[in-house]
């Protein structure tokens, strides 16, 4: 008996339910993330250290740090060369099933999903790109193009399963791609957001992440002005990256259980961002959706805050320009969304608080990891709030 698909219902996005492992609501892989357990760790690695400047102790401190960093599934060691600009070249690897796709949405069977890499200056990543069957039927409409950027210990095709993006793509008419972070560069598959190497143009993964998204573009038709990045967790606050890095490309991001830009510099601070949530002296520059689980036990909700007060600072928001109400999912999930305008009155902002709710996908589907499928869907709520902006 064939698999039951996780459907996508467009445009009530918060009617979303998913058939695979119907009463799975949560799947959360690894052990819970307990700070209580780490910084006990922390604490007496630095006292066994002495505080001494020594670095075959302090090496030692670090590696604590990052064990318990990756822990929690948002970090692990940095490895990547930077350099300075985001040009490169793409070297196609080969089709994944094109044309065919698997439970992570009905209505996606016609697009295409491409295995490919790509190579600058500063690395080399794989990613996958699904293209709708609009952009292979002829014609000459440009699409708008969605860089999606999973979480620590996930895959591209996890992330696929688990947000449902490529259906949206394919209703809705838009490319999606979904970067992989290099299993040399990072044990748990996380992009580096914490790291200073990696949180600058033209070099690292922000360069390489543009970089695929530049290739996209000229390889397919990609209405320029309609670029958007968005992520969970680790990649949530690398989107945070290129929204600030890259503003004159990215036309705005979506934010999953995320972190502000300039957050940490290093694996200590990134610890205690994740356990506070300061919002930097920082602005971005592009227009922001962000989400977050006000029970989140690895990000803390404070963090999805702090990148809407950065997001708000940088649009220049008008102050008597916010709205705020209280709504219900239908699978009785209660959220708190905030809706921040421009003078014009135009939404360039939006908070949603998730009450009740972890670590994971608001909305998503049980066949991928990281999901919490009592919604309301984030999948479609971004795609609905990046289409009604203008571009750039």
């Amino acid at each position: 008996m064939p698999a039951r698909r996780c459907a996508v219902r467009w445009p009530t996005a918060s009617t979303d339910r998913c058939a695979t492992r119907r009463k799975q609501s949560l799947k959360t892989p690894g052990r819970p993330f307990d700070y209580r357990v780490i910084t006990n760790t922390i604490q007496r690695s630095l006292a066994a250290a002495g505080l001494h400047n020594h670095a075959g102790l302090m090496q030692g401190v670090t590696n604590t740090v990052e064990r318990a960093l990756a822990a929690g599934g948002l970090v692990a060691p940095d490895h990547t060369p930077t350099g300075h600009t985001f040009e490169g070249e793409a070297r196609e690897v080969g089709p994944d099933d094109a044309g065919r796709q698997g439970p992570e949405g009905e209505g996606a069977e016609a697009g295409e999903f491409l295995t490919q890499s790509f190579t600058n200056h500063a690395g080399t990543r794989a990613y996958k790109l699904f293209v709708p069957a609009i952009h292979s039927a002829g014609g000459t409409e440009t699409l708008p193009l969605v860089v999606m950027l999973h979480g620590c210990s996930q895959t591209p095709d996890d992330f696929v399963a688990g947000t449902r993006m490529n259906a949206l793509a394919q209703r809705h008419g838009f490319l999606v791609a979904w970067p992989a972070q290099a299993a040399g560069a990072s044990r748990q598959g996380c992009w580096r957001w914490y790291s200073s190497a990696h949180q600058a143009r033209e070099g690292g993964e922000p360069a390489i992440l543009a970089g695929i998204t530049g290739e996209v573009m000229s390889r397919y038709r990609v209405d320029r002005r309609r670029i958007f990045a968005a992520g969970m967790s680790a990649g949530g606050a690398m989107a945070v990256i290129l929204g600030a890095t890259y503003p004159e490309l990215f036309a705005a991001i979506g934010v999953h259980s995320g972190l502000p830009y300039g957050a940490a510099h290093d694996l200590p601070s990134a610890l205690a961002a994740m356990k506070g949530g300061k919002a930097p002296p920082s602005s971005l520059g592009v227009p922001a959706i962000v989400f977050h689980g006000d029970r989140d036990p690895t990000v803390n909700v404070r963090n999805g805050a702090a990148i809407v007060e950065q997001a708000v600072r940088g649009r220049v928001a008008a102050p008597d320009q916010r709205e705020a109400h209280t709504g219900r999912s239908p699978d009785g999930r209660v959220y708190h969304r905030t809706v921040h305008a421009e003078a014009s009155g135009r939404a360039v902002v939006e908070h949603w608080v998730l009450s009740g709710a972890g670590h994971a996908w608001s909305g998503g589907c049980a066949s991928g990891s990281f999901t919490d499928a009592g919604g309301p869907d984030a999948s479609a709520e971004m795609i609905r709030f990046f289409l009604s902006q203008p571009g750039r």
